[in-house]
């Protein structure tokens, strides 16, 4: 027992007790930790890489550097992740026409297995946020009860309250949501594209995540009352009750003037 109770306060003691509970902590978080949606039936080769390098030399090295690592006008890709890529290419964002406050919507110029290789190429200069599963981002398998009340909270004031999109500053803009993919949403998400901030496991989970795809979803199947004045809440209304109001008391005033006279 004196022979244990010296090694316990030897002066090495606190040394070995720290890295013990280091361990077990790391062990504990890797085995609690969740584990990121991504893509499951996605297998990146060799082969894959190679044709996404040849197209990132050709198509992107111009302005992100024939290394990735970015210039003046554009941003690092190291470590970005697929996910990011995909969401930028399969949007038509990039390759960027010209230099603005914003990348725009505009018809794609590769197709998805082009898209996917770059993709491949790019998560391999670093780890960074993968493509989600097909299973992740099933519109059909989440709550668009529950997805309306988060992106209500977490959305609507950049994107308005139906995904319609919204103006914001110094030229930029929330893009309307309806004839984005799920996966594109996902992938917004995570990777928190032009001034959209990133939301990760600890904001949304990957459940929460679907709930919210499966709302913006539901929301393109039509406005129940008939026209919706572009989705754009009590401002629109608003303007045609002053527009259509202040009208019909224009109009009686001069017909009451004229009757008088």
């Amino acid at each position: 027992m004196k022979a244990l109770a010296a090694r316990r306060h030897h002066r090495f003691a606190p040394v070995v007790l720290i890295m013990l509970a280091l361990l077990v902590t790391g062990a504990v978080y890797a085995a609690l930790a969740p584990s990121s949606a991504q893509a499951e039936d996605a297998v990146t080769t060799a082969d894959d890489i190679e044709h996404g390098a040849a197209l990132f030399q050709a198509n992107c090295a111009t302005c992100h550097g024939v290394d990735a690592v970015g210039k003046a006008d554009a941003p690092s890709l190291i470590g970005v992740g697929a996910a990011a890529v995909h969401f930028q290419v399969s949007t038509g964002r990039m390759p960027m026409q010209s230099n603005a406050p914003q990348a725009p919507v505009k018809p794609v110029q590769f197709d998805e297995k082009q898209t996917m290789q770059l993709a491949a190429y790019i998560a391999s200069l670093a780890p960074g946020p993968e493509i989600p599963s097909a299973e992740a981002v099933d519109p059909t398998l989440g709550d668009p009860a529950r997805g309306a009340a988060l992106f209500s909270t977490n959305c609507a004031m950049c994107h308005n309250a139906v995904g319609a999109g919204g103006a914001l500053s110094e030229g930029k803009y929330a893009p309307a949501l309806w004839n984005t993919t799920p996966t594109q949403i996902y992938e917004a998400m995570i990777t928190g594209p032009q001034s959209m901030p990133v939301f990760n496991e600890s904001n949304i989970t990957p459940e929460e995540k679907r709930d919210v795809i499966a709302y913006v979803v539901a929301q393109r199947d039509g406005t129940p009352g008939g026209e919706n004045l572009g989705s754009l809440g009590p401002v629109s209304e608003g303007l045609w009750a002053w527009i259509l109001g202040i009208g019909v008391l224009i109009g009686a005033a001069v017909w009451i003037g004229a009757k008088s006279s």
